[in-house]
């Protein structure tokens, strides 16, 4: 049966995982929407206090331009994953990119998102160690906590 899927996807080799299982797993009719946050370093770059620290001050170009290589090793991934999806079967047609800065946080953006009537979201776990997810939470266990009545998959 086909179903609306949301695929939270970042550049990480778990999200890679979600989408090669959404392409053998799901029905090839499905609408499939990649969904990528891109995190806000922007705001951080436009700061002019005098009491930032003179090392962020000397390396705020490096650190400004950490926005744009993660929006092209994004813009990589929802290629490659949109390439799989395609040599699994799917449409074209049938395969949408979202790609947004953040607003809220990445796992309030992708719940968000959420809201727009989908079967299922996808989420790619992360690797973190039982003891740093206790403490610093994830992404797909905050998204796992905040959604109501849509159904979840998590891809390890």
């Amino acid at each position: 049966m086909a179903k609306k899927v949301l695929i939270a996807l970042d550049d990480s080799v778990n999200a890679m995982r979600a989408v090669d299982f959404i392409a053998t797993a799901f029905d090839k009719g499905s609408k499939v929407t990649l969904f990528s946050v891109i995190p806000d370093t922007a705001a951080m770059c436009e700061m002019t206090n005098p009491e930032l620290t003179p090392y962020f001050l000397s390396q705020r170009d490096v650190f400004c331009s950490m926005e744009d290589k993660k929006r092209e090793l994004v813009n990589g991934a929802v290629k490659e994953a949109k390439d799989r999806l395609m040599s699994a079967g799917f449409r074209e047609e049938d395969i949408a990119v979202k790609m947004e800065n953040q607003r809220k946080g990445v796992a309030r953006d992708i719940v968000e998102e959420a809201r727009e009537g989908y079967d299922v979201i996808v989420l790619g776990r992360r690797g973190l160690s039982g003891i740093k997810e206790f403490i610093l939470g994830s992404v797909s266990q905050k998204v796992v906590h905040a959604v109501k009545d849509t159904s979840i998959l998590l891809v390890s």
